[in-house]
């Protein structure tokens, strides 16, 4: 494979993100305001990367993050591969620790190298990993594609950065993440490095 700059960017806001209620690839929520807010001023600090390709998820809230690039030309596909881990069971519900002991006991066994446990009804680490690879190799494999954006969601990030870096999938939560927030990475041909860490600089007018 030849040489590949990456960035890597979050959806911008839901209300479910607001409101701390876990999405995961079952809800296909839109951005709220803010996000809509987000995902301009993302648009605004990188309209003039030369972007060979936009890659998302196959959900709404990853493609609205990036429409201003996509109407702007820039070929986009949708890849189902690297959609949010399903949460199964747990979709929909607010996240604290009183209320859903269940989710914070799947993290911390995650956390445990137990990454093969599935969520009730969800999907584990390594069963979101399987389904990425393919994904993954199709974006690798286009060599004119030098430069390319891609958007996707929290949990899901954290296992594909643990991936690509070769890191165990029990280190994930060492990646940061906030809405719109981006990761560059640098493809070599043969390994991956970290250029810019859950970098926020282009949100500062909205904080």
């Amino acid at each position: 494979m030849s040489s590949k700059k990456i960035y890597l960017i979050r959806h911008g806001q839901t209300d479910y993100n607001l409101k701390n209620i876990v999405q995961g690839s079952g809800v296909d929520t839109d951005l709220n305001d803010r996000g809509m807010a987000q995902a301009r001023a993302f648009y605004e600090a990188y309209k003039l990367v030369p972007f060979d390709k936009i890659y998302t998820s196959a959900l709404k809230r990853s493609q609205q993050s990036v429409a201003s690039f996509i109407d702007s030309g820039i070929p986009h596909e949708a890849l189902a591969g690297l959609n949010e881990i399903s949460w199964g069971t747990k979709e929909g519900h607010k996240i604290t620790p009183s209320e859903d002991e269940y989710y914070h006991y799947m993290l911390k066994q995650w956390q445990l190298g137990n990454t093969t446990l599935k969520i009730d009804k969800g999907e584990s680490p390594d069963d979101v990993v399987a389904r990425m690879k393919p994904a993954m190799e199709h974006i690798m494999g286009k060599e004119h594609e030098n430069t390319v954006l891609i958007c996707m969601h929290g949990r899901a990030i954290r296992i594909l950065l643990c991936y690509l870096l070769r890191y165990p999938l029990k280190s994930m939560d060492m990646f940061e993440h906030e809405n719109l927030c981006l990761y560059v990475l640098n493809y070599t041909g043969s390994m991956f490095s970290v250029e810019r860490y859950n970098d926020r600089d282009h949100l500062r007018s909205l904080r």
